[in-house]
């Protein structure tokens, strides 16, 4: 008899193994009835697994950690944060356990990680589960990044588990298997240096390097290569979330990676009528980690990075906080430079020259948030305007001469319109529609959610059929909040 794919599944446990002081060995709470939702074969082909066995019991238990290969050590992760700017010592995967890793097709290594898997000793007050909707918003919400090239972590699978939830009412229970290239967070370095163990730290900034930036070993100082390269990963990163409107939600220092992978899809969403200070967090009252806000965030929550690195930048604290703060300036002219020329991009106006676009770049803002424009919408519109047809952009405008000055002069740069519907999605998960299919997945329908899922992991053609998925949201949506989930 052959053995079975869970038997020839190798699953390593290098975090654990090089980091033990991180790492507490967790078993998954026992799932009463699972039953898969949803699989994502692409993904685990490319993780070398069989689709078709993960669709069996045995495949469903893997994904619901009841079942897990021989020799593997489910963990459940430590780490800090900063909380809506008050500092949490211990924090941790409260309802979240590390499978192990594995080597995907492309010999990159990738975590396998479960998402709603019960009560962990860093759960505090919580019972470590998860509700079908949230792990349905986090598949469809990561995969839709995927298609958009914005790095992200990954969903694998959504399983129901027959257990109920109770939140403000009793849900149905769901994990979610996730995929990361890791789980390191700017709040491990905070966990760790909180503890006051310096060897524990230079473990953890030694195994950051060699997971996520290999360069960085080569460097004079690889403490401070690892800094600029978290540095400039995550102004990347930022920008691609401004570039689409994506608005995060909850940036605590624990939801910031090393990696630069966008991570937790709880109160997340994206911004359609264009407006700096768009929130949708349902806790985040003051307006903390609204759509404007997010870059000036990711600079604070690097800073606090920097902090737990100082030590290793030089021996002197002064010199040491100057070199940080020169490293840390970086991420503005990164994020600058990266935001500039995606919105080139995002105008068709790549390669034209810097002193005619800047003008455009800088009155642009201005221009959409005081006639209530749709994000998303206007550029895709305005790519008819580059092929000659500027009616259906003119149209969204109530001031037509502010906008048609604004436009002849970006006109008169030659735009590309077919390379700006390379760059512009026609499709993104919408928030009316991500709530639609929530709640009929919760109710045992999942025919919306995979409706919307085929159109926003094919974001750039515009296909029949589908018009419904490129609309704005309907007046009587009204002002859209977003949860946690926990």
């Amino acid at each position: 008899m052959s053995a079975s794919p869970v038997t020839n599944l190798s699953l390593d446990g290098r975090f654990a193994r090089e980091l033990p002081e991180m790492a507490v060995r967790w078993k998954a709470e026992e799932a009463p009835d699972p039953r898969l939702l949803v699989l994502n074969e692409q993904l685990a082909a490319g993780l070398g697994l069989d689709a078709d066995w993960l669709r069996t019991p045995d495949g469903v238990r893997l994904l619901v950690g009841n079942s897990v290969p021989s020799g593997a050590t489910p963990v459940a992760q430590a780490y800090a944060g900063h909380q809506f700017g008050g500092f949490a010592p211990l924090l941790g995967d409260g309802r979240a356990l590390l499978l192990g890793e594995l080597v995907d097709s492309q010999g990159r290594l990738r975590d396998l990680q479960l998402k709603g898997s019960g009560h962990t000793p860093f759960a505090r007050a919580g019972d470590g589960l998860a509700a079908v909707g949230p792990m349905l918003r986090e598949y469809i919400l990561s995969e839709a990044m995927h298609a958009l090239g914005i790095p992200t972590t990954r969903s694998l699978a959504v399983v129901a588990t027959g257990r109920r939830v109770r939140r403000e009412s009793m849900l149905d229970g769901a994990v979610l298997t996730r995929v990361a290239s890791s789980h390191l967070r700017v709040g491990s370095f905070q966990y760790a240096a909180a503890t006051g163990d310096q060897d524990l730290l230079r473990r953890l900034a030694d195994h950051a390097v060699a997971r996520h930036h290999p360069e960085a070993a080569g460097a004079e100082n690889p403490y401070l290569a690892l800094f600029e390269a978290v540095v400039s990963a995550q102004a990347q990163l930022i920008a691609q979330w401004m570039l689409v409107g994506f608005v995060h939600g909850v940036m605590n220092t624990d939801n910031m990676t090393i990696s630069g992978e966008t991570i937790d899809y709880g109160p997340c969403a994206f911004m359609e009528i264009y407006d700096p200070a768009t929130v949708f967090s349902s806790i985040d009252t003051w307006g903390r980690y609204a759509y404007g806000n997010q870059p000036a965030i990711a600079a604070w929550n690097l800073a606090r990075f920097a902090e737990t690195l100082l030590t290793f930048l030089d021996d002197d604290v002064d010199r040491a906080i100057t070199v940080a703060e020169t490293a840390l300036g970086g991420f503005s002219r990164h994020f600058e430079a990266a935001f500039s020329t995606g919105m080139q991009a995002k105008l068709g106006l790549v390669g034209a020259d810097d002193a005619a676009v800047a003008p455009l770049l800088d009155e642009l803002p201005e221009l959409l948030g005081s006639n209530r424009i749709d994000f998303t919408s206007f550029f895709r519109v305005l790519a008819h305007a580059a092929r000659g047809d500027a009616e259906p952009v003119r149209g969204m405008f109530v001031d037509l001469a502010g906008f048609d000055a604004w436009r002849n002069r970006w006109q008169s740069l030659g735009p590309d319109g077919d390379a700006m519907d390379a760059v512009n999605p026609v499709y993104i998960p919408r928030n009316h529609l991500v709530e639609e299919a929530l709640t009929a997945g919760s109710a045992g329908d999942l025919m919306p959610f995979q409706n919307l899922l085929d159109a926003v992991t094919g974001p750039f053609e515009e296909r029949p059929g589908l018009e419904r998925y490129a609309e704005p949201a309907p007046e009587e949506f009204g002002r859209y909040r977003t949860f946690c989930g926990t």
